[in-house]
């Protein structure tokens, strides 16, 4: 096989999975998105000279990330704490110094700048103290804490604790008898206000005994617990990101990542950290993390990201996605999962991240110089190529038999459509017909409930018409009967009047009679 048939070849079968996949990169998800906005962020330590969010973002397979924002007002004390768990960070902006102690028990300084990364082992004490700059930017820095290959981050005692809490757990007489301090120190910090997590580097009269003397004492305490420690400057400079040279720069943009190989401190640590500054409207092509995790934090502008689940994997449990991120919003892209990131015409899309791995990453491309298929056998490819013709060849039949189908399922429906018309009129005829009959009924029925309700009320009728006769008869017979008895009455009271009146006449004949047989005997 020639090197030109080859060539072709492999830009065939590679343009032909980067349109699969770009096909499937924009099919939207039905599912949530694997991001958590700025705003979203919670709130550990808030005072007026900076703050502390944190949150908990997972890849869909090995649980929770933890990840905290501190950020400084410029000359700021971030005060001392205990690390529970190993903390890889980045400093986004601003500078200052941050403290710690060292395996072998001394204190180490080393000066932040924007760009360093930095990684603190669990055990470890520290505080962060911002700078006073001319510029006066804010010490913003982004810390992952997670796993070790020796130990386990465990988020139910968090990432750190305070060096004030942890003593004050304790009574006197037990931090006097384990750090061989004396009771008058045991009992300023016993009894010491507990200050806020940040606090302002030059305090006031009133607050200095409460947080610089108060921490100065905790450290004293801790340089004597263990055996005296000494402060010293660390020479060597943190590894700084914007002083390394891209693993691959273009017109387009740049990307660069960080391992064990390029910052020994990352030994032992399950993390490593990347890159990512994309010009406006670029693209950072379809690809895939073999290894680990990728978390990405964007720093500036905006941008798509497009998410390709595996092709084994569940459609309850995996969705092909794109979703839209700002500055501060947080994402997560697992394994295995191809993915494309891309800027928006406006500005720059610049995004940086931790990966699970502190090895180093080769990002694997669908297309371009360092695509997959370059490391390909052409006979594989050849065969490739002969398979995706025939699954061509496969899908056309398909199509066809599916058009052929479709064109019958329209024939059949355009029949169906002719013979409906053709019998419309004998339906409409038929509908007609049985509304007429359905009226005829309804009438003919109506007709005969009012005939029987005529044939009821029938009765009633003549039954009032015969009353209706008969009350003036008893009217007529009523009245008769009363003037029979009026007149009956007249006659019994003209007997009465005549019998009263015959009655005072014989009255007076007798008193005539008497008075005159009176006068009669008088003579």
């Amino acid at each position: 096989m020639s090197n030109k048939t080859s060539f072709l070849l492999l830009l065939f079968l590679s343009l032909s999975l980067f349109l699969h996949v770009n096909k499937a990169l924009k099919e939207d998800a039905s599912g949530l998105e694997p991001v958590v906005r700025k705003d979203e962020r919670r709130q550990l330590v808030v005072t007026e000279y900076g703050e502390v969010s944190a949150i908990e973002i997972g890849d869909g397979a090995r649980g929770q990330y933890h990840l905290q924002f501190i950020s400084l007002d410029p000359n700021s004390l971030f005060l001392p704490v205990l690390l529970h768990a190993d903390m890889v960070f980045y400093v986004h902006t601003g500078s200052g110094r941050l403290t710690w102690t060292d395996t072998l028990g001394e204190m180490r300084r080393v000066d932040l700048r924007r760009g360093d990364i930095y990684r603190l082992k669990s055990g470890s004490i520290f505080y962060v103290h911002s700078s006073l700059q001319p510029e006066r930017l804010k010490l913003r820095i982004y810390a992952i804490f997670t796993n070790t290959d020796d130990d386990l981050y465990e988020p139910t005692i968090g990432a750190y604790s305070t060096i004030g809490n942890l003593l004050r757990s304790f009574d006197k007489e037990v931090l006097k008898a384990a750090f061989k301090v004396s009771e008058d120190l045991i009992r300023k910090i016993t009894k010491g206000t507990q200050p806020p997590g940040i606090v302002h580097a030059e305090p006031t009269k009133e607050t200095e005994t409460n947080f610089w003397e108060l921490d100065d004492l905790l450290l004293q305490v801790f340089r004597r617990g263990r055996g005296g420690m000494l402060c010293g400057d660390n020479k060597k400079k943190p590894y700084n990101i914007f002083d390394e040279k891209p693993d691959f720069e273009n017109s387009n943009g740049w990307s660069l990542t960080v391992t064990k190989k390029n910052l020994h401190l990352l030994k032992g640590s399950n993390i490593g950290l990347f890159m990512v500054n994309l010009t406006k409207g670029s693209m950072m092509g379809p690809h895939w993390n073999p290894l680990a995790t990728e978390i990405s934090i964007v720093l500036r502008g905006e941008g798509m990201v497009r998410l390709v689940c595996s092709s084994t994997a569940k459609k309850s449990e995996c969705n092909n996605m794109r979703f839209r991120v700002e500055e501060g919003d947080v994402f997560a892209v697992p394994k295995f999962h191809p993915m494309a990131q891309i800027s928006f015409n406006n500005e720059s899309f610049v995004f940086m991240g931790f990966s699970t791995t502190r090895r180093k990453i080769n990002p694997q491309f669908l297309a371009g110089k360092s695509s997959v298929f370059q490391t390909l056998d052409k006979r594989v490819l050849a065969l490739e190529k002969e398979e995706a013709r025939k699954r061509e060849e496969d899908a056309k039949w398909e199509q066809e038999e599916a058009k052929g189908e479709e064109e019958e399922r329209r024939r059949r429906w355009e029949e169906e459509r002719k013979k409906e018309a053709r019998e419309e009129p004998m339906r409409e005829k038929r509908e007609r017909e049985h509304k007429e009959e359905e009226t005829w009924r309804r009438e003919h029925t109506r007709e005969r409930e009012e005939d029987a309700k005529r044939e009821q009320e029938e009765p009633t009728r003549k039954e009032e018409e015969r009353r209706g006769q008969e009350e003036p008869e008893r009217e007529t017979t009523r009245k008769e009967r009363e003037e029979v008895e009026e007149k009956k009455r007249r006659q019994e009271a003209a007997e009465w009047e005549e019998e009263e009146a015959r009655r005072e006449e014989e009255e007076e004949w007798g008193e005539a009679l008497g008075n005159g047989e009176e006068q009669a005997m008088m003579i």
